[in-house]
């Protein structure tokens, strides 16, 4: 299996599934690493402060089980920093490593998947991953394939916003749509104020109690719905991204839509452009002497032209699906004898990928940042960096 390294010079590798580990049981292996994620993190400039504190501070954003809009799955997500890091917490400049054991992957919801190894889950990849695998594909909670891989790419987005905090780079995500209930525009500063203030993190208290209703009225019916979520990364300098196939919007795009459960990514005015002439889609720019910058009267672009960043803020819409997985009688096919089967696939899952999604978003952005970072200034040393950072 190819496809788990994301990026160029920052690059994130993870490992690890849902539920396979606990299947081996292997006893010459603690109980508590029978499962779990793993992350290595290589290109990590030498001397950043690093933490299980403040990896735990982004993993405890998507942890499951804190909601009434959340899986019941009760999992710690603890994470454990391997290698890396010396003395005074200070990373040494070889790759950072971290592990993210699993707790809640008891018998009988490993025994639940194996009785149901031969059924396809509608909007699952259990198809596409059984004609890449074979029979030998990890049916369990759905492998790698598994929203609990994300765990991993948090704690690897965690080692990035280390990076972009010190230098004045912030990353927020939101929602603005549930289910159709829409909110916003939200300004940077009025999404900061409300972050995370409620269970959904929408920026809008009103419409996040509207939210939140009606999601709770879509589990309570054992459905499921989508939403979208936005992104701010704000502070980003003119200059970042490669021209041709390494365009900052293109990686940004690349770590985004290797989420699952993402359909769809907007920058800036997105598919807004279509019904728009160019006059009344560009961007007007002007000489600011407050900042002795170019700066643009309007952000159509959503802070990328030609694909590189030009300074203004960087705003990206996602498109989240429904969870596939649904407490409600659904048509399949049995792999074994082809057969239709009409099955309800109890399982723990949520009733909207759109309330824990946002800190994954995040942590896409922040590494596809820190990439483009490191490709822009060739530096490997956290002094270095900054010494270049305002020729950037």
């Amino acid at each position: 299996m190819l496809g788990n390294t994301f990026g160029r010079l920052f690059r994130v590798t993870t490992c690890g599934e849902s539920y396979s580990g606990a299947f081996r049981k292997n006893p010459n292996i603690p109980p508590e690493l029978w499962g779990g994620l793993a992350v290595i993190v290589d290109g990590v400039p030498a001397g950043l402060k690093v933490t299980s504190q403040i990896i735990q501070e982004e993993l405890d954003k998507r942890k499951p089980g804190q909601s009434q809009l959340h899986t019941p799955r009760a999992e710690a997500d603890k994470v454990y920093i391997f290698s890396g890091v010396m003395q005074d917490d200070r990373t040494t400049g070889a790759p950072v490593c971290m592990i993210i054991p699993s707790s809640d992957i008891g018998d009988y919801h490993i025994e639940q998947h194996k009785g149901n190894k031969d059924l396809l889950r509608p909007g699952q990849a259990a198809y596409t991953y059984y004609k890449k695998y074979g029979e030998h594909s990890d049916y369990l909670g759905a492998g790698r394939a598994s929203a609990r891989e994300t765990v991993a790419r948090v704690a690897g987005g965690a080692i990035a916003k280390i990076i972009l905090d010190s230098m004045g780079i912030d990353v927020i995500a939101f929602t603005i749509e549930s289910h159709g209930i829409k909110a916003g525009p939200f300004s940077y500063e009025t999404a900061k104020q409300n972050y995370r203030t409620n269970e959904i993190n929408c920026p809008d208290p009103e419409i996040a109690k509207l939210m939140i209703e009606d999601l709770l009225q879509v589990k309570k019916e054992g459905d499921s719905c989508g939403g979208v979520v936005e992104i701010i990364a704000k502070g980003v300098p003119a200059g970042l991204g490669e021209p041709v196939f390494d365009k900052l919007s293109a990686t940004i795009a690349h770590g985004i839509m290797s989420i699952g459960g993402v359909k769809g990514i907007e920058i800036g005015e997105g598919f807004g452009v279509t019904s728009k002439k160019g006059s009344e889609c560009n961007d007007t720019p002007y000489y600011d002497e407050d900042t002795g910058r170019i700066r643009f009267k309007t952000n159509r672009a959503g802070g990328m032209l030609g694909g590189i960043s030009n300074g203004e803020e960087i705003r990206i819409r996602v498109a989240v699906k429904p969870t596939p997985t649904i407490l409600k009688d659904q048509l399949t096919v049995n792999v074994s004898t082809l057969e239709p089967v009409t099955h309800k696939f109890a399982s723990r899952s949520d009733p909207s990928l759109v309330p824990r999604i946002y800190p994954i978003c995040e942590a896409m952005v922040r590494m596809a940042l820190v990439d483009s970072i490191l490709m822009a200034s060739g530096s490997r040393s956290i002094t270095d960096m900054d010494s270049r950072w305002d020729k950037l």
